[in-house]
């Protein structure tokens, strides 16, 4: 008899860094489900996760909508069963880049909503879920902050705020979970070559050039997903809270 494969829930995996996830911890024995706010150019994604004989299915989901988690939780688990691994990999955006003092109450809200609320309360139905749901499995939540937890960029400070605000849900939620054996981590990349950084592509290229990244390269989707995957596998039994950064060691404090 075949034993079932543990189900991550990804968000934000249609592209980019959540679908590096997704493929990764596929190829490592998972089935996937992946949310985003829609199905747009997902195929491909699909494709290289079933390739790795993962079941998967795409759900359609707005983080902001936090009325709306309840129920994406539970279509997730009639389609599948218990969910073993959450990785909070959703975001978005400073709508635009530019002087602090210009930020607008309504830029910063929809930032806070999807990066902040939305990833709070996502977690807190999952949570639930898995608190009601008793498994032998291992069980991890994985969120995906970023460099700006520390270091602040002033010309997107709702960003900047709302990945701060990620590091303390971590370690709220690893207290919480703890208990029960469930390990909470996050994962802060630095400078990561994905179609969100496609716009500022040329700026961060030049600046890589000069030193800004002291292993001289972007990061790549890849980068992230071995990390994350790392952390999901169950294996740091001992561990919970915990931080790790992927940005070739730019957060590193230097003289």
């Amino acid at each position: 008899m075949t034993t079932p494969r543990p189900l991550a829930v990804v968000t934000g995996a249609r592209r980019g860094i959540g679908a590096g996830i997704a493929i990764e911890l596929a190829s490592r024995g998972f089935d996937i489900a992946l949310t985003d706010i829609d199905s747009t150019g997902a195929e491909s994604t699909l494709a290289d996760i079933t390739a790795h004989g993962a079941s998967c299915k795409l759900f359609e989901s707005d983080l902001g909508r936090v009325e709306d988690h309840g129920a994406v939780v539970q279509r997730i688990v009639e389609w599948h069963g218990p969910i073993a691994c959450l990785v909070n990999n959703a975001g978005i955006p400073a709508p635009s880049r530019g002087d602090l003092l210009d930020v607008t109450p309504a830029s910063f809200d929809r930032v806070l909503d999807v990066n902040l609320r939305g990833t709070f309360f996502f977690t807190q139905a999952v949570a639930r879920h898995m608190v009601g749901t008793p498994s032998t499995l291992r069980r991890a939540i994985v969120t995906v902050s970023s460099v700006s937890v520390e270091m602040a960029s002033i010309e997107r400070g709702e960003y900047c705020v709302s990945k701060s605000g990620l590091g303390m849900l971590t370690k709220l939620f690893a207290l919480r979970l703890a208990p029960l054996g469930i390990g909470v981590f996050e994962v802060r990349p630095g400078v990561i070559r994905t179609p969100m950084t496609e716009g500022v592509a040329g700026k961060y290229e030049q600046r890589i050039a000069d030193g800004l990244v002291p292993m001289g390269r972007w990061g790549y989707p890849e980068d992230v997903a071995h990390a994350v995957a790392a952390l999901a596998s169950g294996q740091l039994g001992f561990s919970t809270g915990s931080v790790l950064h992927v940005d070739g060691a730019l957060s590193v404090p230097t003289l």
